[in-house]
């Protein structure tokens, strides 16, 4: 008997309902159904006075979802889709992504189009489009006390009311930089057009086997976007008396005290997203965020009489 699986957002009673749906009517053509909501992918927040609170990345995977499932459905916006990879793709499930959210970057098609996507889905007729994700750990003396799984960016900032941080960072072998800025962005391809795009980055294309680092306000002209191979292991050292805050795909993180140190590399496991047509990131690029829309000519001038 095949099998598929379901990750909706619960606190959209859309997608609840959604899912009760599109459970029945799979199971009526002989598929076994394993459900989820994108709670579980949800990251926690540690406290200085409680380092460890996180959950190892290979147990978020929730329970019937393993590598007979043949796909999975997400129910949601970009944020349920972030945490459904976060919990799937240890299994290397793929995912095709629904968007019942707002401007849903991430999705494939929108509700009303789901019922057109479900005969091509239930017969293989997609691509499968392997996006890059990267593994954030917190250490403290060689110790991990937090880490997750990230397909967006990681975010390491001051605290509201401190002054600008420093940063001593090291990609891969080369020799450590200093930047003084209010935080720091490692981002993915995919996280390009996130924070990254907001922060000044360059948008990159989701094949380009890189990363990039981004200053958040940087205190200097030579502190700019930086793109290297995504093989190179990111080690970034806090340089300064007070406490950071890291953040991972905008949903959850820790504290990062002075002699901790934060780790970000290429994780071994990649997102991948179900694609009903040939993925044009262009497009998507227009269609969400109006890149490359054609010149609007200025109104002719009048002569006033």
């Amino acid at each position: 008997m095949p099998k598929a699986g379901i990750i909706f957002n619960d606190l959209k009673p859309v997608a609840c309902r959604v899912a009760e749906e599109l459970r029945d009517k799979l199971t009526s053509l002989g598929w076994t159904v394993a459900m989820a909501t994108g709670i579980g992918g949800i990251l926690g927040y540690s406290q200085p006075d409680r380092p460890i609170c996180h959950t190892p990345i290979a147990n978020l995977v929730p329970p019937g979802f393993d590598e007979e499932t043949q796909f999975a459905i997400v129910l949601g916006g970009d944020g349920t889709v972030l945490s459904a990879f976060r919990q799937i793709a240890p299994c290397g499930i793929p995912l095709l992504t629904v968007n019942t959210g707002h401007m849903g970057f991430l999705t494939e098609v929108y509700l009303n189009q789901l019922s057109q996507a479900i005969e091509p889905l239930l017969v293989g007729n997609y691509e499968i489009e392997e996006r890059a994700m990267l593994t954030v750990q917190l250490l403290r003396d060689d110790i991990v006390l937090w880490e997750a799984l990230c397909l967006n960016e990681m975010v390491l900032h001051r605290e509201p009311l401190t002054s600008m941080c420093h940063f001593e960072i090291e990609i891969g072998k080369h020799a450590p930089v200093d930047i003084a800025a209010d935080g720091v962005i490692i981002s993915t391809p995919t996280g390009s057009t996130a924070y990254s795009l907001s922060a000044g980055g360059p948008v990159v294309t989701p094949g380009v086997p890189v990363l990039q680092l981004v200053p958040i306000c940087p205190h200097s002209l030579a502190s700019r976007a930086l793109v290297f191979a995504d093989s190179e292991p990111v080690t970034i050292f806090p340089a300064n008396p007070n406490r950071l805050v890291m953040v991972v795909d905008g949903n959850g993180g820790c504290y990062v005290l002075p002699d901790d140190r934060v780790r970000v590399q290429r994780s071994p496991y990649v997102a991948r997203f179900i694609r009903l047509r040939s993925p044009e990131f262009f497009h998507v690029l227009r269609e969400k965020l109006g890149w490359g829309l054609p010149h609007v000519a200025k109104p002719a001038s009048v002569e006033l009489p």
